[in-house]
């Protein structure tokens, strides 16, 4: 049931002006609903005079909206999505004639285009082009004043368009143009039709620059508005008239707009009620056999400094804390950031020197990036056909993909109709359809409940089993990482702090995050000859000697802390009193995170049988213990 609104009394302070402010914009506009003598209206529209306003104003007023899309979209691109000096002023300059007088506007085109001006004696002079009081002198005045509204709005729409989808398209082959057109403006296409709508209202209605630059000549340059001047002094009642055709058609743009002249593309990107995940379609257990192999070699300089080597089919997990450079080093290898730069060579070819869209360097972001204006099947194919593949073929390929992980049957809904487990596979899809030669996954399946993740990261196990070239995956889970990953790379401040086997940083991670991601206590300390002494304060016994002053890393596992609420005898030489702060469900056990006075935080994992046994709650004061024999030394 939904809940009823709740109304608001505005105080009688600020009701009261904005009553005033609607009445003053909404008297005018009665005033000519009043005046117009609606019995001869058909008349004094039908006559030839307005009559060849209207369709020169039609006229000029389509070739001011040509002229300003033409040349528009590109400045409200540029001013979007390029970073340069002057863009404020460039700004302003598109703002202007919005604030500028119209006869002022006509003024600065005589003085720029008119035939003393600074443009007009060339034009005429080389290509004959006399453009005051001519029909594209009124074309220009109205483009003048015109091409903001379409500048403005459009660049709003691109200001609020993700740049993770152009970055996608670009990564699948696509090159710029080609992305501008098939991903940019249709994601944007409600920002540019209001925009344009706005713009050819405007110009249709344009009346002081025009008659100062273009003159008031019957059939050549005597439009709509200046018709209704000539009228108004002659029959008012038929300027009252045209008036109220030309308001008719500002009103009706505006309720069509309906108030979205912003045209911003959230709308578009709204996922709509979440589909259950489909179950009745597994993927294929059996993925394709890889036709080529691409090993990798990059040296990545800049904010990340390291080199990574890895032979055709590995899959490298990157983890590391939020700031490491994972994101970075990703965005490095597909060539679009300027803080690390990528040496990259996969097999024998170097691509360092290409754009993003000529490496065959595929990106899947953590939302997937799907073109929401695309089904699933024409966003799979979207890479292939940017390499030119004939659409035929194409589309037989990206249902391939579609089939082999389990969601053909989903080839033509929109991604706005894909659950999130569905849409993560089609992005899959979509990655590996495009041939690449390195595939970066950047936290796929972060979105996902824990049901649809195990699901999706069985297919992506399998499908990467049949991939010739080399595979990143960025992730914070630790299952991701053990499950998926021949390596994993850890990162710190931009290096690698550890590059090794799955097994191997499980049982000797060299980072106090990847022990904690990994679920186990990292506690860092310097040997000496007793133990260890923690950096946090106490003395930890070790079974494992290290050389005196020598950096360690101590790993203890949940598992190995026995959890007492009196103070245990017997072979523990690590014991600590301390409280229960915090206890949760994993899986089939308990993890206890235990606060201590002598020694860091400390977590423990026992059965829900020993805390009922111990009385275990939150706040409870306890003894933990830790035997020697149960710690591991990481030197670092």
């Amino acid at each position: 049931m939904s809940r009823p609104r709740t109304r608001t009394r505005p105080p009688v302070a600020l009701a009261l002006p904005a009553l005033l402010a609607v009445a003053f914009l909404l008297l005018p506009l009665i005033g000519i609903l009043v005046r117009t003598q609606w019995d001869e209206l058909g008349s004094h529209l039908a006559s030839p005079g307005v009559v060849q306003a209207l369709k020169l104003s039609l006229v000029v007023s389509l070739w001011a909206l040509g002229l300003s899309l033409l040349l528009g979209v590109p400045l409200a691109w540029l001013l979007a999505r390029v970073e340069f000096r002057g863009k404020a002023l460039v700004r302003s300059l598109v703002l202007l004639p919005m604030v500028l007088p119209p006869t002022v506007g006509g003024v600065a085109l005589l003085l720029g285009f008119g035939r003393r001006g600074l443009l007009g004696p060339w034009l005429e002079g080389t290509f004959g082009i006399t453009l005051p009081f001519h029909t594209s002198g009124a074309v220009l005045a109205a483009t003048f004043v015109a091409m903001p509204f379409l500048v403005i709005s459009l660049e709003g729409a691109l200001g609020g368009l993700k740049h993770s989808y152009e970055e996608t398209a670009a990564s699948l082959g696509a090159s710029p143009v080609r992305v501008f057109f098939t991903v940019t403006l249709p994601m944007v296409a409600p920002g540019l039709i209001a925009g344009a709508a706005l713009t050819w209202a405007r110009a249709l209605g344009e009346f002081g620059a025009t008659i100062t630059f273009a003159g008031n000549l019957p059939g050549t340059t005597q439009t709509l508005p200046l018709q209704v001047y000539l009228l108004l002094q002659d029959q008012p009642e038929a300027a009252t008239s045209v008036s109220l055709l030309l308001l008719a058609i500002a009103m009706t743009v505006l309720i069509a707009l309906r108030g979205r002249w912003t045209g911003a593309p959230a709308a578009r990107e709204a996922r709509g009620p979440q589909v259950p995940e489909d179950k009745d379609a597994p993927a294929a257990e059996t993925p394709p056999a890889a036709t080529q192999a691409w090993p990798l070699h990059a040296t990545i300089t800049g904010f990340n400094r390291l080199t990574l080597d890895a032979e055709p089919g590995t899959t490298i997990a990157v983890v590391g804390e939020n700031g490491s450079g994972k994101t970075t080093l990703l965005r490095a290898l597909l060539g679009l950031t300027p803080r690390s730069h990528a040496d990259l060579r996969l097999g024998d070819t170097d691509v360092t020197a290409l754009p993003p869209h000529q490496r065959q360097v595929a990106w899947v972001p953590q939302d997937g990036a799907l073109f929401p204006h695309l089904n699933a099947l024409a966003n799979t194919a979207y890479g292939l056909r940017s390499r030119r593949v004939p659409r035929a073929e194409a589309r037989r390929e990206a249902q391939s993909w579609l089939d082999r992980l389990g969601v053909g049957h989903l080839a033509h809904r929109k991604p706005a109709q894909l659950s999130g487990g569905q849409a993560q596979r089609v992005a899959l899809a979509r990655a590996l359809a495009a041939r690449p030669r390195l595939l970066l996954l950047d936290e796929p399946l972060a979105a996902l409940d824990q049901t649809t993740r195990a699901h999706v990261r069985h297919t992506l196990r399998t499908h990467l089993a049949g991939f010739g070239g080399v595979c990143l995956i960025v992730t914070h889970d630790p299952v991701e990482a053990v499950s998926l990953a021949d390596r994993v790379l850890v990162l710190a401040d931009g290096e690698a702090l550890q590059d090794a086997p799955p097994a191997e940083v499980t049982r000797h991670p060299r980072s106090p995050w990847v022990a904690r991601m990994l679920g186990r206590n990292a506690w860092p300390g310097t040997a000496s000859p007793d133990g260890l002494a923690l950096a946090g304060g106490g003395r930890l016994v070790v079974a494992e000697a290290l050389p005196e002053g020598a950096q360690a890393l101590a790993i203890i596992a949940p598992e190995a802390v026995s959890v007492h609420r009196d103070r245990p005898g017997g072979s523990p030489r690590n014991v600590w009193p301390g409280t229960v702060r915090e206890i949760t469900a994993v899986g089939s056990r308990l993890r206890l995170l235990i606060t201590s006075p002598t020694a860091p935080d400390l977590v423990a994992e026992i059965t829900p049988n020993a805390a009922a046994d111990l009385a275990l709650t939150e706040a409870t004061e306890v003894w933990t213990s830790v035997k020697a024999t149960e710690i591991t030394l990481v030197r670092l």
